[in-house]
């Protein structure tokens, strides 16, 4: 950034600061040699005695930075001075003399003379006579431009350089109350990394405090999912121990010849029950792992047909509660994404609506919509949001994974799940906001 800065103002200086000195000086020397040629010209447009002759030539003279002298018919007629090594200059102005007496009258003209190898600033003045025009000319070497220009460059290097310094102070300044705060944010995410409990203090309005703020509410709610992770590993261990130790327990005393539920068949169906609840679980932890592979898995452009997966999802579990009846109005629409993925989050749906469920489960399919209603309890609002979370914990202190995996799934297709009260019931709802792109070619999964 500094190397930055000084290319920057090298280049201003080079470019804008340069000329525009050299622009002032120029403007300068023509100033102060119309200036000397004022009280001159005053002199000469009155009437001229000795006296005011004998004025003019000592204020000719007073000058020794400029030349000036009186061309009257082409010749010089009075000068300040008449240095040997500037006839050159003198009678190459002369010549320019001759031009400007058949000019307009009050006739002004200014320039630079090149005369070896030296620079000359010249500014002639037509003038009234009494015997006819004058030409008054004074010009000057640019030694006195060159003094002036080295002067005034030197003054705004000064002040460049102090620009300079006050820019890369408040620059610096800038930097380091960033990378202060960045260097926090690096600290506390490494810290996080093994495991402390640390906290993070970064008071700003900008970008960086709104990411010091994004992390900590992140580092929040990950500590909130290990403990109901935590919680969720405690309670299914729990869960697990107790049919692995009744299935045990059971099967130890039948092999030593005692029914602990009267008879064989009553004790065998007890261990049978058991390992079907210990089948259960098993299942739903090994599908969490499923899952994850799945919504991970490459689904770009392929499409599941929705009328096909809720035909076989109702055959299926239909015999689960044969009471409860189940009311479709389903249309053939296709949604983004695996169909193994979609048949088991409409599994998940309809197992948590035959639950509760009282006397029907409504589903219905429409394009990029799909709602699955039952007439069960109504659900608590402030629970409602929670509903999706993994690791969550339910109602009677039950931890379900069944609707994390419809909200994994969901996503990685790029729609949205939402659960609501109905008037008499409850609703689920998958559904995309945002029209489908025409003419987007997707290949169809068939029927498994």
């Amino acid at each position: 950034m500094i190397v930055i800065m000084l290319i920057f103002l090298s280049a201003f200086f080079a470019f804008f600061i340069s000329d525009s000195i050299d622009r002032t000086i120029t403007d300068l020397m023509y100033s102060m040699m119309a200036s000397d040629q004022k009280p001159i010209a005053a002199v000469l447009t009155g009437d001229l005695d000795g006296r005011d002759r004998e004025y003019l030539s000592t204020y000719l003279r007073a000058d020794e930075t400029q030349t000036s002298f009186l061309v009257d018919d082409g010749e010089i007629i009075m000068a300040s001075r008449s240095p040997e090594q500037e006839k050159q200059v003198q009678n190459w102005l002369l010549h320019q003399a001759d031009s400007l007496e058949e000019a307009l009258p009050d006739a002004v003209r200014e320039g630079i003379c090149r005369q070896g190898g030296r620079e000359f600033y010249y500014r002639m003045e037509r003038l009234p006579g009494e015997n006819g025009p004058l030409i008054l000319v004074t010009y000057m070497s640019d030694l006195y431009a060159s003094q002036f220009r080295e002067s005034l460059i030197n003054s705004t290097v000064y002040v460049i350089i102090i620009v300079f310094f006050l820019m890369l102070m408040a620059t610096l300044i800038w930097v380091f109350s960033i990378i202060r705060p960045l260097n926090q944010i690096r600290s506390y995410i490494s810290q996080i990394k093994q495991g402390k409990d640390v906290d993070l203090y970064i008071n700003r309005g900008d970008e960086i405090g709104d990411l010091a703020q994004e992390l900590v509410t992140m580092k929040d709610e990950l500590s909130r999912q290990d403990k109901a992770k935590e919680e969720m590993i405690h309670n299914i261990s729990h869960d697990l121990k107790t049919p692995i130790a009744t299935i045990k327990s059971y099967s130890e005393s039948i092999k030593d010849g005692i029914y602990p539920y009267g008879d064989l068949d009553s004790s065998v169906d007890v261990i049978l029950h058991n390992a079907q609840r210990l089948e259960e679980k098993v299942h739903n932890l090994l599908y969490l792992n499923r899952v994850e592979y799945l919504v991970s898995s490459d689904a770009s452009g392929v499409v599941t047909n929705m009328k096909d997966v809720v035909e076989q999802v109702v055959l299926n579990s239909a015999v689960i509660r044969p009471e409860i009846e189940i009311i479709t109005d389903v249309e053939e629409v296709f949604f983004d994404g695996l169909i193994e993925a979609w048949r088991v989050s409409i599994e998940n749906i309809m197992e948590n609506a035959f639950r509760y469920a009282k006397t029907y489960i409504r589903i219905e399919v429409r394009e990029n919509d799909l709602r699955i209603s039952n007439d069960g309890p109504k659900m608590p609002e402030d629970r409602i949001d929670a509903l999706f979370r993994p690791y969550e914990k339910g109602e009677g202190g039950r931890f379900g994974l069944g609707l994390s995996i419809v909200s994994k799934v969901t996503k990685a297709n790029n729609y949205l799940v939402q659960g609501y009260n109905l008037p008499d019931g409850v609703c689920f709802r998958i559904y995309r906001p945002m029209k489908k792109e025409p003419g987007k070619q997707k290949r169809r999964n068939q029927r498994k």
